[in-house]
């Protein structure tokens, strides 16, 4: 959705005090608290076969339209709190408005720390969806997410392969387990190096990753400035 919002996409600013009918209810079902209730939040109007192409699909038939519908609704359902200090927010990620399944539109709001990210005021990890939609199995997507999120474009950092068997395990298993997830985990980092990404078994059980460096527009198309990339110190591999 932040995608479809920036990228090409029809992105409306959410202001605290719309005047619109439209935009007080999907003030009211983001159900902002504390901080963020004065917060601007962001509309993302467009199509479930925009948001299909963004996805991957190769298809956007019914099912796959289904299934973008059931997720948005899914996410609708998730609050969270952030709290830092004095200061509270709190926010469902995203709240649904309206969708047309025959014409396949959709309004979409996201909420107000989504939105900054959106539009360029706070730093964020930034995921190469092409890289995504190669990827071909579950452990390797969770696996690329999690890496991207504390591994820069063009850098480099080192982690334990147990732990990125957390990433996808966050549970204790067995041994015979944690004998098999090292080996999905280690089919899953062939994915990756199969798109670029460098690498190196420095010491058995023990990486060194290379994130590919990404070529991103500093201005796109509509109008939706993105942030520099910010710069992420390597996780201690737990």
């Amino acid at each position: 959705m932040s995608a479809v919002s920036g990228n090409r996409g029809r992105g409306i600013e959410l202001r605290y005090d719309p005047q619109s009918e439209a935009g007080q209810q999907l003030r009211k079902w983001l159900d902002l608290k504390w901080d963020a209730i004065e917060k601007v939040g962001l509309v993302a109007k467009g199509s479930f076969r925009q948001l299909a192409r963004e996805l991957g699909y190769a298809e956007d038939g019914g099912s796959q339209l289904k299934t973008i519908r059931d997720s948005i609704e899914r996410l609708w359902a998730v609050s969270m709190i952030i709290e830092r200090g004095s200061k509270r927010e709190g926010f469902r990620i995203l709240s649904s408005y309206a969708s047309d399944e025959n014409a396949g539109k959709l309004f979409v709001a996201i909420n107000p720390r989504l939105a900054e990210a959106v539009m360029g005021e706070r730093p964020y990890t930034r995921i190469d969806m092409n890289e995504v939609r190669a990827l071909h199995t579950g452990p390797a997507r969770l696996i690329h997410q999690r890496l991207c999120g504390w591994i820069d474009p063009g850098k480099k950092g080192r982690v334990e392969l147990d732990t990125i068997c957390g990433y996808v395990w966050p549970d204790q298993g067995t041994a015979e387990a944690v004998k098999k997830r090292r080996q999905i985990a280690r089919r899953a980092l062939d994915e990756l190096a199969a798109l670029g990404w460098k690498l190196d078994e420095y010491v058995r059980c023990k990486w060194e990753i290379g994130r590919p460096q990404l070529s991103m527009p500093r201005c796109l198309p509509d109008g939706i400035t993105f942030p520099k990339p910010r710069r992420n110190a390597p996780q201690v591999p737990a």
